[in-house]
């Protein structure tokens, strides 16, 4: 009896397993379209319509207002430096966006400017403690990289990574006051959990979050 429960658990571990890597195997990159860098409105009109939102349309969002959205967000403005649109201490450049969709989680190549996949498996509501995050199409994940930080202490680290996902996050909302979208950053995530989740090493740390979609 004891054999027959070890053979059927060990079926079970290379069987739902084996599923599971083919799932994570089947998540393509995503190729962002080029970001367009000629439009919307004025920068004082966007400041003035600026806010929080927590309700949230299912519409997922076109690629183009997505790609906008992340090189906004923390894309590379100057290509012969590589540098930029959010500024970090010492140019470290240790603040990683993440992109949960209801068909997984990505990870923003600012550089190549594609989506790179993660896991394929809808994480949103694990983004948040709050009921909205997981009808946001978009939930992005602020995660500072430490090991990109030089050699000082962990609290220099959390202080400045804590800085650099501020600009990221104001980015964002600038963006979607100019797009009409609705966004909201986040605080109140269980930071153990999720890097649980997404697999993060000892050294890349969850800053912050925020969910972006259409008003619902």
């Amino acid at each position: 009896m004891k054999r027959a429960s070890f053979l059927f658990v060990l079926f079970a571990v290379l069987f739902f397993g084996g599923f599971a890597f083919t799932l994570a195997q089947e998540l393509e990159p995503i190729t962002l379209l080029a970001p367009q860098t000629d439009g919307g409105k004025p920068l004082m009109q966007v400041l003035k319509q600026r806010q929080s939102s927590r309700a949230y349309s299912s519409e997922a969002l076109p690629l183009q207002v997505l790609s906008n959205l992340l090189w906004a967000a923390n894309g590379v403005n100057r290509p012969e430096s590589g540098k930029r649109t959010a500024p970090t201490a010492a140019n470290w450049q240790e603040v990683d966006i993440y992109v949960a969709l209801a068909e997984g989680l990505y990870l923003y190549d600012a550089k190549a400017h594609i989506l790179k996949p993660v896991l394929a498996e809808d994480i949103r509501a694990a983004t948040g403690r709050q009921a909205f995050v997981k009808d946001a199409p978009v939930n992005l994940i602020f995660v500072a990289d430490h090991s990109r930080m030089g050699k000082g202490s962990v609290g220099d680290k959390d202080f400045y990574s804590a800085t650099d996902a501020g600009f990221v996050s104001e980015n964002v909302y600038l963006f979607c006051a100019s797009e009409g979208l609705a966004t909201v950053v986040r605080g109140n995530v269980d930071r153990p959990e999720l890097a649980k989740v997404m697999g993060l090493r000892p050294d890349q740390k969850i800053v912050l979050a925020q969910s972006v979609g259409y008003p619902k």
